[in-house]
């Protein structure tokens, strides 16, 4: 096998994806990992680093370009563009085939039939997003670098709240702030946009609300969605700071999706409830009675008051890591819903999320190969995987949101 060295040129031909944004490709038998690359192109590569078995590389020329190339509409590196080269179609059907290679490889649960993967608009879908300010610009980070790059070239945010990033940024040049050094600003919107807010992290971490310093309204700490549901309209209230799914445009989908594999009036136990976008619209749209299980203090403190405010009673919020929660409750519900961070779940969470004894868990995802892992456990454990369903909540990156269904 030759042994490949960092700095060196390759050709090879570019065989399937991989999770992470990677295309598998071979030298001599070794694997190599391609970035910038499409499955069936051949392409000249350098490699950039080479670990136990395996190289990655970036492509630096392509010989035989895949029909599904296309130009990037700007700096392909800049955050949250790793697939832009690639036309929309094809992301989704490579997302379908990162998931089933996750479940077969990882899981050793093969799919017979192929995952479907629900599009979304490519551009201003996203609601929240984290910005680095670096003297007196703002925008993402390139890809594995600490260099700005223009967030408003990658078509992300929507115009307007460009604008108000713009606007906010100069004020803080020129405000009684001046003396804080802004780094970092989180900001969230509502599904419309008609509500906006920002954070602010300095560079000794500390956050800080912006309507500390402004006073208008797209500068307040909270914000307020309302969805339609199964024909229901849900209304949560959450802090910019609070975890929220991401994309405005697949958020109803997604969620009518999780609340559908419910059966009205059932009971449900919701871990890692975030500020209750499952288990309010679990009660609202079906009557379920929910307990809403969320470690931190600030999605904990928005989920009790949306199920205050919205779920007459049905739901019961619960400030508590999941780990300790499942250890010690007696309840045993009809359905365990779950949407661990990127991590998956603890061995301990996953144990204790199968101690409750439901007849179905459904599982929400942002990470295959986690979700791969833990299914595998779920099996073992006496579920069986009825259902697999993907979310492309972030266009143009390697990211997919699935759903998976396991019955007893």
């Amino acid at each position: 096998m030759t042994r490949l060295s960092v700095g060196q040129p390759i050709e090879l031909t570019v065989e399937k994806p991989a999770a992470g944004g990677w295309m598998i490709g071979r030298v001599d038998g070794q694997v190599v990992l391609v970035s910038g690359a499409i499955p069936g192109e051949r392409v000249l590569a350098r490699i950039d680093k080479t670990g136990k078995g395996v190289a990655y590389a970036g492509v630096t020329a392509v010989l035989e370009p895949s029909p599904h190339r296309r130009a990037p509409f700007t700096d392909g590196a800049c955050g949250g563009l790793l697939y832009a080269h690639i036309t929309y179609a094809k992301q989704l059907e490579i997302k379908a085939a990162v998931i089933a290679d996750a479940f077969g490889r990882i899981g050793r649960l093969p799919l017979t039939a192929a995952v479907p993967v629900a599009a979304s608009p490519e551009y201003g879908y996203r609601m929240r997003a984290r910005l680095h300010v670096r003297e007196g610009r703002w925008g993402f980070f390139r890809e594995g670098t600490h260099t700005l790059c223009d967030a408003r070239a990658t078509q992300q945010l929507l115009p307007a709240t460009c604008d108000a990033i713009d606007e906010t940024v100069s004020r803080l040049g020129g405000s009684g702030a001046a003396a804080m050094v802004v780094s970092e600003i989180e900001i969230s919107e509502n599904v419309d946009a008609s509500e906006r807010g920002m954070y602010f992290e300095t560079a000794e971490g500390r956050s800080i609300a912006a309507d500390r310093f402004f006073a208008r309204a797209e500068e307040r700490h909270t914000v307020t969605d309302r969805l339609a549901i199964l024909g229901q309209r849900v209304e949560l209230t959450r802090h910019v700071l609070a975890f929220f799914q991401g994309n405005r445009y697949l958020l109803d989908r997604l969620v009518t999706h999780v609340v559908g594999a419910l059966d009205s009036g059932a009971s449900a136990i919701d871990l890692y409830a975030g500020v209750g976008l499952f288990a309010i619209s679990a009660a609202v749209c079906k009557g379920v009675r929910v307990t809403a299980v969320e470690g931190d203090r600030i999605s904990a403190a928005d989920l009790r008051g949306n199920a205050e405010r919205s779920a007459a009673g049905r739901v019961r919020a619960i400030h508590e890591a999941v780990e300790a929660f499942t250890s010690r409750t007696e309840e045993r519900p009809d359905v365990v819903i779950v949407d661990p961070p990127r991590t998956g779940m603890s061995r301990e969470a996953l144990d204790g999320a199968m101690r409750l004894g439901s007849a179905r868990m459904v599982y929400v995802s942002c990470d295959v190969a986690t979700l791969a892992r833990d299914s595998r456990r779920l099996v073992d454990a006496g579920y069986a995987l009825t259902a697999v369903d993907g979310f492309d909540l972030f266009p143009n990156t390697p990211h997919v949101e699935t759903v998976a269904v396991f019955d007893r």
